[in-house]
């Protein structure tokens, strides 16, 4: 008897600047692998953007935190690539993600971020345990944010023990 494996699809989590935050989920809402990289210019964005969406098997999702042009190339990547778009600006995700009094400011938000998304990188298998940075970080949580909205999801882990 041949049982068929079940394919496992992937969500990828962009914090969209020349700073780029990208997090990569498996369709059980594991986190995969983090990273951060500085692009350089929106003209080297493009040609990396394309790159890593065709690289990641079995895409399913993409989810874009941010807007202006940065955000428009990966969603005009993904949309010639066939990727299902999600766009999100911080705030959405943050009233999901984050309490009110880790929020009140950008700075404080950016900050709280990365205490939330150290304790999901600790607490995952993901085979990198670098600490964060804030463009990592929000790419993390948007990519968290994602997994709910689409089903990968269904409960969020308790993430506010260090806040």
């Amino acid at each position: 008897m041949i049982t068929e494996l079940p394919e496992v699809r992937h969500l990828l989590a962009v914090d969209a600047g020349v700073k780029t935050g990208l997090a990569l989920y498996n369709s059980k809402g594991q986190l995969l692998w983090y990273r951060s990289h500085n692009m350089g210019s929106v003209k080297n964005l493009r040609k990396a953007a394309y790159a890593i969406l065709k690289g990641i098997v079995q895409l399913e999702y993409l989810a874009v935190e941010g807007g202006g042009p940065v955000a428009l190339t990966w969603t005009k990547e993904a949309a010639s690539l066939g990727i299902n778009i999600i766009t999100t600006d911080a705030g959405i995700w943050r009233k999901k993600l984050l309490p009110l009094r880790a929020r009140r400011t950008g700075q404080e938000a950016k900050k709280n971020a990365i205490k939330i998304a150290w304790q999901l990188i600790r607490s995952s298998e993901t085979p990198s345990k670098n600490y964060p940075t804030h463009d990592a970080a929000e790419a993390i949580l948007t990519g968290l944010w994602a997994c709910l909205i689409t089903g990968y999801l269904q409960t969020l882990p308790d993430m506010h023990k260090h806040l």
